[in-house]
């Protein structure tokens, strides 16, 4: 059976040509002439599909777009615009448009890409599939709990992998897209875009692979007796070029009366480096509200712990339920940017110390992350 589908255009006589075409070709169609209206037609018949134009009245495409997303970041939402509108076009891949056609819609190019968003759809249904059978394995060998554990992470990180890669995949193609339409109209403001973008989703791929890399290295920490405030001054030393090329004032206040106790001195710089470059990313994001930001990086001897590492940013703050899912696998607040296994990772290291993490954060507020490890 083929996929319920939503158009969306202000355009009547677009509507009722593309509808009819689709209807032929076997879709379930539902029709929206406005933002509004697509999005209460989206949370009642759930399309697996969108097509949506972006110049509208009142709620453009790519405020549904951005609505659609946040209601099921898996929806396939292919965008419509005029031939002259790039810079539109591009904004709508940077908010996780998974493709994009120009109008006049050719109905060959509409069909090209509607069989790709089937074919999204059918590898994440498969995936579904194999997810639900893996948790059904692992309820049937019970006896065999740290099996079954294994296996489940597993699913769960192929799961979150597909999701990150799926991602790069959509930049990488947006990317592309913009660069053969700077060589079909010899435009080098889109060629040298485009291969800026392409770079961009190379860079994303090198960084998700050192990443995976890193959370693999450190499946064992090599506790040892060291001065705690080592760590969080390397990083200092490291992310305070950062913090000053991004006009983001970095303070450090590191506890001289601190004793050495015994932890991994790499895997917590690598935990620190982690929340500080999250918190850097915090600041520079809201950077227009404000002459100047600040990050500030303090140790101290914690009550009942050997001591304490606090990591506070005067950024744009966290609402309380992304503060409850910032350490799980994949989830990234940065959207395309972001792969979600920095702070994973530092959350699996402060858990292998036996330590304990706490975040602190209001919309609006910034965040304060406290790492306390025992002695």
């Amino acid at each position: 059976m083929k996929p319920t589908l939503l158009l969306v255009d202000d355009e009547i006589g677009i509507r009722k040509v593309l509808s009819l075409s689709l209807v032929d070709a076997g879709y379930e169609v539902f029709t929206a002439e406005n933002g509004a209206e697509a999005i209460a037609l989206f949370e009642s018949q759930k399309p697996a599909i969108v097509l949506c134009d972006i110049k509208m009245p009142g709620m453009d495409g790519i405020e549904v777009l951005r609505k659609i997303k946040q209601l099921n970041s898996d929806v396939e939402v292919i965008m419509f615009t005029g031939h002259g509108d790039m810079d539109i076009a591009i904004r709508s891949f940077k908010n996780e448009a998974n493709d994009f056609i120009t109008k006049p819609v050719n109905l060959d190019a509409l069909e090209i890409a509607l069989k790709s968003a089937e074919e999204r759809i059918r590898m994440r249904r498969q995936l579904k599939e194999y997810t639900e059978n893996l948790e059904r394995l692992v309820a049937e060998k019970s006896a065999q709990l740290v099996e079954a554990e294994r296996m489940a992470a597993i699913g769960e990180t192929i799961a979150g992998l597909s999701h990150a890669i799926k991602n790069i995949a959509n930049g990488l193609k947006g990317s592309i897209f913009v660069l053969k339409e700077g060589i079909d109209t010899d435009d080098k403001h889109y060629m040298q875009q485009g291969w800026q973008m392409v770079r961009g989703n190379v860079d994303k791929i090198r960084n998700l692979s050192l990443d995976l890399l890193n959370y693999g290295k450190y499946a064992n920490i090599r506790p040892q007796l060291a001065d705690p405030n080592q760590p969080m001054h390397a990083v200092a030393e490291i992310m305070s070029a950062v913090a000053a090329e991004q006009d983001i004032l970095m303070q450090i206040e590191l506890d001289s009366q601190l004793g050495k106790c015994h932890f991994d001195p790499e895997a917590i710089n690598r935990c620190l480096m982690n929340i500080v470059s999250n918190a850097l990313d915090a600041c520079a994001y809201q950077k227009e509200a404000s002459a100047l930001k600040t990050v500030t990086l303090k140790t101290s001897k914690a009550k009942g712990w050997a001591v304490a590492y606090q990591i506070s940013d005067d950024g744009p703050g966290m609402e309380a339920d992304v503060q409850k899912r910032i350490f799980q696998g994949f989830f990234s607040t940065k959207g395309t940017e972001g792969t979600g296994i920095g702070l994973m990772m530092s959350k699996k290291i402060v858990d292998q110390h036996r330590g304990d993490i706490e975040v602190i954060s209001a919309k609006g507020r910034g965040t304060t992350i406290t790492i306390r490890l025992p002695g």
